[in-house]
């Protein structure tokens, strides 16, 4: 079960129209093809990882651990960016997912 941070929280009390369509377009979207829930989670980590958003990476790797991803294939999707995102980077993220998935 995902828990949500205090900040998303307030974002769903205060602009719940604009979150529920939000939610709806990324379920549409996932939806949309071929792909899988956990490969959809993955792919949406790296991208996460790849603009270093830290809350999306927390939302991402909870949601591809839901979809039944091992930690290990969490890692794996991180660590396959230090050639295109560099090593600060990747480094940030893998801090990011471990907050996370170590909880």
């Amino acid at each position: 079960m995902i828990h949500y941070t205090d900040n998303y929280n307030w974002l769903v009390k205060t602009f719940s129209k604009v979150m529920n369509n939000h939610q709806e377009l990324g379920k549409s979207l996932r939806q949309a093809g071929p792909l899988d829930e956990k490969n959809s989670q993955l792919i949406q980590l790296a991208a996460a990882a790849a603009i270093k958003a830290e809350g999306a990476v927390h939302s991402h790797v909870k949601r591809a651990l839901d979809a039944g991803a091992t930690p290990e294939e969490v890692y794996h999707t991180i660590i396959l960016l230090t050639s295109t995102i560099g090593f600060p980077s990747t480094a940030a993220a893998l801090s990011w997912a471990r907050e996370i998935i170590e909880d």
